[in-house]
């Protein structure tokens, strides 16, 4: 009889032999029967897994021979660093800017309230802060709803009328229809009448005429316009040849004339708004 039995991590044989002695035929007598048992055990070693399928051992893991080589490892850990520092430096940049930006719009800001206030305590007390006031205390001043520039007051009207009724307006004002002795003078009233203006030929009368003799240009008191100081606009004075004539001054160009020349010949029978002025007069006043 023969047994075979396979066991989980090695293949082991059982051979079990069995003999029967005969009974003894001779002397016809029977003998009882012995069993002798003869057994071989052959053990077959299980194959091992391959090593190339198993995982790595604890060891190699220990000693870095599995896994990201240390090099790659460092290689990431040095970009990953990188992208943050590049990152907290384009942050810091921004917020740079952010804050430059900001203050200098305060400061921008702050001019300009610091301007308006300068130019509110100024009307308050009817006193210029240029030029200085004397020692002794003393500012020139305008009368409410003049305004001073160096030493004349000025009287910008809302009313229109011809350039005749202008000039008595101004009269009766205690001024004058405005004469321009200076190039600053000139820039002063140019650059106010860029506000006052709503369209382009919302102009302002100034006492500047040839009705006398045309091309031969007084002002309003009589003293004759120094040639050297003129400020027409291109191709005026024209004489426009369409009208009556073109005889007296307007001034006025509300987006900013070149080198401030502003001044156009016009009919005088035209009703428009007109510039007076008058001596500013010294006053007692606390002065800037």
């Amino acid at each position: 009889m023969v047994t075979e039995v396979k066991m989980p991590d090695a293949d082991v044989l059982y051979s079990d032999v069995k003999f029967t002695k005969t009974k003894d035929k001779v002397n016809g007598t029977a003998s009882p029967s012995e069993d002798t048992t003869y057994s071989e055990v052959r053990i077959t070693k299980a194959p091992q897994p391959s090593a190339e399928l198993s995982g790595p051992t604890p060891d190699a893991v220990s000693n870095g021979r599995s896994g990201l080589p240390l090099e790659r490892i460092s290689l990431l850990v040095f970009i990953v660093l990188f992208v943050l520092a590049a990152g907290a430096l384009g942050y810091t940049t921004y917020k740079h800017t952010q804050t430059t930006e900001a203050l200098q719009r305060l400061k921008v800001d702050y001019e300009h309230v610091k301007k308006n206030l300068t130019e509110k305590k100024c009307e308050v007390n009817s006193c210029i802060k240029e030029p200085p006031c004397p020692a002794d205390g003393t500012c020139l001043k305008c009368e409410q709803g003049w305004e001073r520039y160096g030493g004349s007051c000025y009287y910008f009207s809302k009313d229109r009328s011809s350039w005749d009724h202008s000039r008595d307006k101004c009269k009766q004002q205690g001024g004058e229809l405005v004469k321009i002795e200076s190039r600053e003078e000139q820039v002063f009233l140019d650059v106010r009448l860029r506000d006052k203006m709503v369209e382009a030929e919302d102009k302002f009368w100034i006492g500047l005429t040839d009705v006398q003799r045309e091309g031969t240009w007084m002002w309003a008191d009589g003293s004759p316009l120094d040639k050297n100081l003129t400020f027409w606009s291109k191709g005026e004075p024209d004489n426009w040849t369409r009208s009556d004539g073109e005889d007296c001054t307007r001034m006025g160009e509300k987006g900013g004339a070149e080198e401030n020349k502003s001044w156009f010949d016009k009919s005088c029978r035209f009703s428009h708004k007109y510039i007076c002025e008058k001596p500013a007069e010294n006053g007692k006043l606390e002065c800037l």
